[in-house]
């Protein structure tokens, strides 16, 4: 097992994975953390589909071009979930509020979904496993996901994980400074942000165009702004409310 300090400061997105399947225990470990994971209220209000029939993880490719998600040994979906507590409150006669329809619902779940994700991130990255957090799994084909995955109303995916025996160690690729991610007792103004920010574009695109393996030009504040615009196009809300999220006013 990897210390606590290595395993979180050298975390690394691994997008290529031996043939080498996952032993029960370590797959044991790894449900046992996202048990475990904190959720608001103790509501759990997150699901997970773990995924090891490839026949599925290909149909998931298809839908996303994500290669890692067919060459991974386990591609685990993480979706807020308020269908268990619906069902329960239905066996019980207890009125169950239409919390899906608000944003804090939307944010609950979303939330819990992706803490229970860093549960199984870290957990399987001690024991020495590579992983890749998968947002396409969200935005690339929503409701063909839902479909396939039979994710009943009040479910929806937040992020996939793809896990498995990394078969490359990429760079590690900088992250923002200390000054830009914490901020003391109020938000820094941006006097003091600005020149940092600078200086964290500079940093990527000098990795970007150094790093090992494939080498590119992209700086990180256009590329990041280039993602945005992509994801204008997103049909999310219509998806989410095809789950039974955020209803038309």
């Amino acid at each position: 097992m990897k210390s606590t300090k290595e395993t979180l400061l050298q975390r690394r997105s691994i997008r290529r994975y031996e043939r080498e399947k996952l032993s029960d225990e370590q797959i044991e470990f790894i449900h046992e953390a996202i048990r475990n994971t904190p959720t608001s209220y103790n509501g759990q209000q997150f699901s997970v589909i773990d995924i090891s029939y490839q026949a599925i993880k290909e149909q998931l490719y298809e839908l996303t071009s994500q290669k890692q998600i067919k060459t991974c040994a386990r591609f685990m979906l993480f979706c807020a979930d308020f269908h268990k507590i619906t069902l329960g409150a239905k066996e019980k006669g207890v009125d169950m509020p239409e919390f899906t329809h608000t944003a804090d619902g939307l944010i609950v779940g979303t939330v819990d979904a992706a803490l229970a994700m860093m549960s199984a991130l870290v957990a399987a990255e001690s024991m020495g496993l590579g992983t890749c957090c998968i947002g396409y799994a969200r935005t690339a084909a929503p409701e063909e996901i839902a479909r396939l995955l039979h994710l009943p109303d009040r479910t929806y995916a937040v992020c996939g994980l793809a896990i498995g025996v990394p078969r490359e160690m990429p760079d590690l690729k900088p992250k923002q400074p200390s000054a830009l991610l914490i901020h003391s007792d109020r938000y820094t103004s941006d006097e003091k942000l600005t020149g940092d920010i600078m200086a964290y574009d500079r940093e990527i695109t000098e990795y970007n165009t150094t790093r090992s393996g494939s080498k590119t030009t992209n700086d990180w504040i256009d590329h990041i702004a280039g993602y945005y615009r992509e994801a204008m196009h997103y049909h999310m809300l219509e998806a989410l409310r095809g789950q039974d999220f955020i209803p038309e006013k």
